[in-house]
């Protein structure tokens, strides 16, 4: 890892990346430092509220009934995975759009929490079909240098993959041609996913735009220069609005551009030299986390989640700081209390470049959190769906 950011306090107008010549600073200064984005960052602001929503969601949709008593939402269990400040009958009443409450049938027995049309509707599009889900499962085993994850590590990035709730019963186990799921004899009562035959050959996502930008290139360019070597192995590069480049770290973002393109589906490449086996290693590392990114619904998620696919991806450098090494790439916010990394060359102004249904259905219930009481208007399922989103404008 040779790209370091190196800052002379906390806060500072611009970053210079020193690639080389690392600074002495502890991971928590590092993250201080880096170069904020105001999109990026006002996005997260939105996406706080979000994360408990979501979990009220799921347990109601996990319940027989399709409801939860509102005690149960002050239990440990609950209060732990929900984390509510002000109670949650406060936090139930602060989304009429998304939850209603509704008196039990029986009078003695407490009310009963409920999702609103319009939150039963987008819940229905949050998450991919089993086509899908068997695409995005079989990519991600294959990354893996045995082909095989924990079967845990898939269950917290369910929701990011855009897996179905019991993608366990419904994908895996629907499919033993496909995946084996068996004990994991390192861990006790934890199993572990497996591609039982050949790992497919798939392209990596960063294909496509490498392909346009070589056809591009061609056809302005009418002799070989060291540009296509850059765009053949580089990445595609998109720095937060206000960062300073330095003449070094451009000279040094391009040397490392060139270096050769190991694919995240292959075995890890075999390198002369320390030196250049660690910078072999750290461009793979990149390759993997950016085919990851991808491969999510939102082309982001929580650092601490994609942390548990470090040592079945091989990856022998501390994920958080590969990614502040590497600011034109990925970004890291601090938003929430979580270190969540984007994708950057996936968004534009605040919103996917290319978007997709779930989505966009993931985008109207952001839209339904953020407006609070404000979207109580929109609690009918046929009021959301002609709810105007822009494309063009952050929530």
């Amino acid at each position: 890892m040779f790209l370091r950011a190196a800052a002379a306090s906390r806060r500072i107008s611009t970053t210079v990346i020193a690639f080389f010549c690392r600074q002495k600073m502890t991971s928590a200064q590092y993250v201080a430092a880096r170069h904020r984005d105001p999109t990026l960052e006002r996005l997260m602001d939105g996406y706080k509220h979000l994360i408990s929503v979501l979990s009220l969601q799921n347990l109601i949709l996990a319940s027989p009934d399709v409801s939860i008593p509102l005690p149960f939402l002050s239990s440990p269990t609950a209060s732990r995975l929900l984390r509510l400040r002000r109670g949650p009958a406060h936090f139930v009443r602060s989304f009429p759009a998304i939850f209603s409450l509704r008196p039990h049938p029986t009078a003695s027995l407490p009310v009963l929490v409920y999702l609103t049309p319009a939150a039963s509707h987008l819940a229905e599009h949050v998450s991919c079909g089993a086509p899908f889900a068997l695409e995005r499962i079989t990519r991600l085993l294959a990354l893996s240098n045995s082909h095989s994850l924990p079967l845990r590590a898939l269950i917290r990035v369910k929701h990011e993959l855009g897996l179905p709730q019991d993608f366990e019963d419904s994908v895996i186990a629907r499919n033993p041609s496909l995946f084996s799921l068996s004990r994991n004899p390192r861990e006790p009562n934890t199993h572990i996913v497996a591609l039982p035959n050949l790992a497919p050959v798939v392209a990596p996502a960063v294909d496509a735009w490498r392909l346009c930008r070589l056809a591009y290139h061609n056809q302005n360019c009418s002799k070989s220069t060291g540009d296509e070597a850059e765009i053949r192995f580089g990445f595609k590069q998109t720095f937060p609005p206000g960062m300073r480049l330095t003449k070094r770290f451009r000279a040094c973002l391009k040397e490392w551009q060139r270096l050769p393109y190991p694919c995240p589906y292959e075995p890890p490449p075999s390198a002369s030299g320390n030196l250049g086996r660690k910078r072999a290693l750290e461009k793979r590392a990149v390759a993997i986390v950016h085919e990851f990114l991808n491969l999510t619904v939102e082309k982001m998620v929580e650092v601490e989640k994609i942390s548990h696919f470090r040592k079945s991806f091989g990856i022998d450098f501390n994920i958080r700081d590969l990614f502040l090494d590497h600011p034109g790439i990925f970004y890291i916010s601090t938003r929430g209390g979580r270190h969540t990394v984007f994708l950057r060359e996936a968004y534009d102004r605040g919103c996917l470049v290319e978007s997709n249904p779930m989505y966009e259905a993931r985008r109207k219930l952001l839209h339904l959190v953020l407006m609070r009481k404000r979207g109580a208007a929109f609690a009918d399922a046929g009021a959301v769906q002609e709810m105007p989103l822009s494309e063009n404008s952050n929530p």
